[in-house]
């Protein structure tokens, strides 16, 4: 379980230009030992230490793409090892066709949106209704981000039935509803391990008043602060039918991505929805379409 952490800089310190070898034998995949005979076989047969690992037989193709990945600044998660779930796919496939996807959405939104000119740093992503996908695609779009090497926040807006919690396992005692209610001081972002760019700040106890939170000063104040800490800042929220808890964080983050599902969404609500975010000030960056 993840300590909560105070935000206090967007600044961090390069990564380290470590070997293959130091990478898999900090992570338990290799020993010394083995490390001591990969490189005596690299020297003697003149080929690279990955093909020698797979040799001698103490590494898989998996692990050497794993520690590649990592050594490239470009870091995953591995099955059975992190309690982030499978649904955050871009944590555990990155070369998957759901993943290549995710990261052409990324471009886009860094050329539409992302862009510290007339973008903004703060992305709600929105929906008419419920299980359209909004924190499937929120989650794994912050994970993408964060491996570009982009501080990414991912904030859960949705004090209804925020799911970030679940679908990374962290702690929800202290999240958004704590601290727009003034019970906490800190901003309890939470980090992945794993996923050196990557905090979550859940959405907290349910409150008996969510709308009225975020609509307060102090959400605004709170979006102002993280902006300071973050490159991008991915913000869950609820369906908008049922309460206009969406529109009011849309209004706030400045843009919005519409997410619809593919034989669930009415084109008509999602029209509708969506020219209520316009006239909020809302700028829509753009639409997609959810096939799972």
């Amino acid at each position: 379980m993840n300590a909560p952490a105070t935000v206090i800089s967007k600044a961090r310190p390069a990564p380290p230009d470590r070997s293959l070898g130091a990478i898999l034998v900090d992570s338990g995949k290799l020993t010394v030992e083995n490390a001591e005979q990969i490189i005596r076989l690299q020297k003697q047969q003149g080929i690279r230490f990955g093909e020698a690992a797979i040799q001698l037989g103490f590494l898989t193709e998996d692990d050497l793409q794993f520690a590649l990945s990592h050594q490239y600044g470009y870091p995953y998660l591995r099955q059975g090892e992190s309690p982030v779930t499978d649904e955050v796919v871009a944590a555990y496939q990155p070369y998957s066709p759901q993943v290549e996807g995710l990261r052409a959405l990324r471009s886009q939104l860094m050329l539409r949106w992302f862009t510290g000119e007339a973008g903004g740093k703060a992305l709600a992503i929105v929906s008419p209704g419920r299980f359209e996908g909004r924190s499937y695609l929120a989650a794994n779009l912050a994970v993408v981000f964060s491996q570009l090497g982009e501080r990414t926040l991912l904030l859960d807006a949705d004090m209804r039935h925020g799911r970030q919690q679940q679908l990374f396992g962290l702690d929800n005692q202290a999240g958004l509803s704590t601290v727009l209610a003034g019970r906490g001081g800190s901003i309890p972002a939470q980090r992945v391990a794993g996923l050196i760019d990557l905090s979550v700040v859940t959405a907290g106890p349910t409150p008996p008043n969510p709308q009225e939170l975020l609509g307060r000063d102090v959400f605004v104040k709170l979006l102002e602060r993280l902006a300071t800490a973050f490159d991008v800042i991915i913000i869950d929220t609820p369906g908008g039918a049922g309460y206009a808890d969406a529109q009011t964080i849309g209004a706030r983050a400045g843009g919005a991505l519409l997410v619809a599902r593919q034989n669930v969404t009415g084109l008509k609500s999602a029209g509708s929805f969506a020219a209520g975010l316009g006239q909020l000030g809302t700028t829509l960056v753009g639409a997609v379409l959810n096939h799972f």
